[in-house]
């Protein structure tokens, strides 16, 4: 089980009484963005536009915490921006451990190694590292020669150290599917925990707009990827999601179940757009108009999103909607392999794709 037992006992304790108080909305993790400013100049991240001066802009540890208890979610992930860039960041995660929150520290891990000793191994510590794909892919899709390996060598000092280690990838228009199931390979050879994986979201403001996925496509190829699996790949999400990016289940988008938020304050309404921000989590809860967003409300920007943040939380919440959620979770989890003939002929017909020539900035154009 790639989600250890006592986080996974927390998690389904708090859905269910979520659900005796009936909750209709309530958060499951709390997406903590202490910065925006990064290392790298990912072509797909929209997160790193901004002015100078808000990229030097930085939340407080007491901020930090306040928003965590503010909210309550069990899970806290700590994305941006680069975490390790924040002078603080190791009193920050000491401060949500000490809380008792299940913390992901998202990372690219450029600086992972060196900082490692800052942080002490802990079971309600897991360092999520951004993983593209194979070395070629993850270096073009970073924009940075050899942060595949940089990253490698810190995920196997972190595993070594006793640390919880994850990855995270996203996925574009035009990934090699075969390419892919390799990478998974690798990364259970390194030794993590488990692997999340995510289509891309097409940021506005992102210099690549080329690669992002639409539905149809989305479900094509993670079918392709995650059919015909193999038994030792484990996955650090709910098999439900994984069931919906490859098009054998529909569910709602739920964007409150992973609020946002960081220097602006509550994020509306949701971590991957900004309508607007709440001074409160009361506030946003009760502020944003939330049939408006999610597929089915017809918001344009919401048209071809299938992405974690808006839809692991509705997985999570059928789950524990009832016996027929808890059932197919459970058939989900022990069903392994996924075996589909069509989608196997599907993978073998794929072409090598080339890389996406994506213009690889030097270091002195990153926003630091």
């Amino acid at each position: 089980m790639p989600v250890p037992v006592a986080q996974a006992w927390t998690v389904a304790t708090y859905v269910l009484k979520q659900k005796l108080a009936g909750r209709e909305r309530y958060p499951l993790v709390l997406m903590l963005e202490p910065l925006f400013r990064c290392n790298l100049a990912c072509a797909g991240c929209g997160k790193i536009q901004y002015p100078a001066h808000i990229l030097k802009q930085e939340l407080t540890p007491d901020e930090c915490f306040r928003a965590a208890e503010e909210c309550g979610a069990p899970t806290v992930a700590i994305p941006g921006g680069e975490p390790l860039l924040h002078p603080q960041m190791p009193e920050i995660v000491a401060g949500l451990v000490a809380r008792k929150k299940y913390v992901y520290m998202c990372t690219n891990a450029l600086l992972l190694r060196e900082k490692l000793h800052l942080f002490t191994p802990s079971k309600y510590l897991s360092f999520s590292v951004h993983m593209d794909g194979q070395k070629e892919h993850h270096d073009f899709a970073v924009c940075k020669e050899g942060g595949y390996e940089a990253a490698l060598d810190a995920i196997r000092e972190a595993v070594r150290r006793g640390f919880r280690v994850t990855t995270n990838t996203t996925l574009f228009d035009g990934t090699d599917p075969n390419s892919v199931r390799a990478f998974f390979d690798e990364m259970m050879d390194v030794g993590v925990e488990g692997m999340m994986v995510s289509p891309g979201y097409s940021y506005d403001k992102a210099p690549d707009q080329k690669h992002f996925l639409g539905r149809a496509r989305t479900r094509n190829l993670f079918n392709m990827i995650l059919s015909n699996r193999k038994s030792n790949w484990r996955f650090n999400m709910s098999p439900l999601f994984l069931e919906f990016l490859m098009g054998r289940r529909q569910f709602q988008c739920t964007p409150w179940g992973m609020p946002t938020y960081n220097i602006f304050g509550w994020q509306k309404p949701c971590y991957l757009l900004q309508d607007g921000y709440a001074e409160t989590f009361t506030e946003l809860m009760e502020s944003v108009q939330w049939d408006k967003y999610g597929t089915e409300s017809g918001n344009s920007k919401c048209a071809n999103c299938m992405v974690h943040s808006g839809y692991e939380a509705s997985a999570v919440d059928y789950t524990f909607a009832s016996l027929s959620g808890l059932l197919s979770t459970a058939k989900a989890m022990f069903r392994s392999s996924y075996r589909d003939q069509a989608a196997l002929e599907a993978l073998q017909r794929q072409p090598k794709h080339s890389l996406v020539q994506i213009e690889m900035k030097p270091d002195s154009e990153v926003g630091v």
